[in-house]
């Protein structure tokens, strides 16, 4: 029996009114992500960021507009078991993950992996890049106001942070470290992953060729 309350008086009615339920709001499906990095052609060009307002995220941060689509799970690469083997007595060494890319793609790939890592938790101040030629374009932004303000964001800690691997004496440790091999080849790689590692707590993602990286890591980095 349904209780109904008619000009403030509470009456027995069977006839009274349902209150019709609220519809459920159900959440879309998020649609797919785009091809991942390795597979994209030295033809991509890469914007370039524009100067800085109030509206623009900074690396790590959502900017206004619609929700970003996740990514799909890229399929980083175990490293060779040399590599895995090249610090047994170290227990404390971070994990390294291989996500293959070429030179021109690297800086996608390793955006791409900064985007699973926060999309998965992770806190913007644990996500160090580092990158092995050009700068990524989110450090050549922050440079273009000067070098003080650029490093005052590293020291403060609050978000991803963009770097040259040749500046890792000046960079503190965290615990996952993202290093794009987008050089041309040159020799300094081997300095480059190394110290990256020395500055990942827990993590190194390294995007680039295979062959190469292996190399480098499995002769002892």
């Amino acid at each position: 029996m349904r209780r109904c309350l008619t000009d403030g008086v509470r009456t027995d009615n069977h006839s009274c009114p349902l209150i019709p339920e609220e519809p459920q709001i159900h959440e879309s499906a998020q649609g797919p992500r785009a091809t991942p990095a390795a597979g994209r052609t030295a033809s991509t060009l890469r914007p370039v960021p524009g100067p800085r307002s109030a509206a623009m995220p900074r690396p790590g941060r959502p900017g206004p507009g619609p929700a970003k689509p996740a990514p799909p799970a890229p399929r980083p690469q175990p490293v060779s078991g040399a590599v895995q083997a090249a610090h047994p007595e170290n227990r404390s060494a971070p994990q390294v993950q291989l996500i293959p890319a070429s030179p021109v793609g690297a800086l996608d790939a390793a955006d791409e992996a900064v985007d699973l890592l926060l999309d998965s938790g992770r806190a913007p101040g644990d996500i160090l890049v580092l990158t092995t030629g050009d700068d990524h374009p989110w450090a050549a932004h922050e440079l273009s106001f000067g070098e003080a303000a650029y490093w005052a964001q590293h020291e403060a800690g609050e978000d991803v942070f963009f770097a040259r691997a040749g500046t890792t004496d000046r960079l503190k440790a965290r615990p996952v470290v993202v290093v794009a091999v987008n050089d041309d080849g040159g020799d300094g790689v081997a300095a480059a992953l190394s110290g990256a590692r020395e500055r990942a707590g827990a993590l190194m993602i390294v995007c680039g060729d295979p062959e190469r990286i292996n190399a480098v890591l499995g002769a002892g980095v």
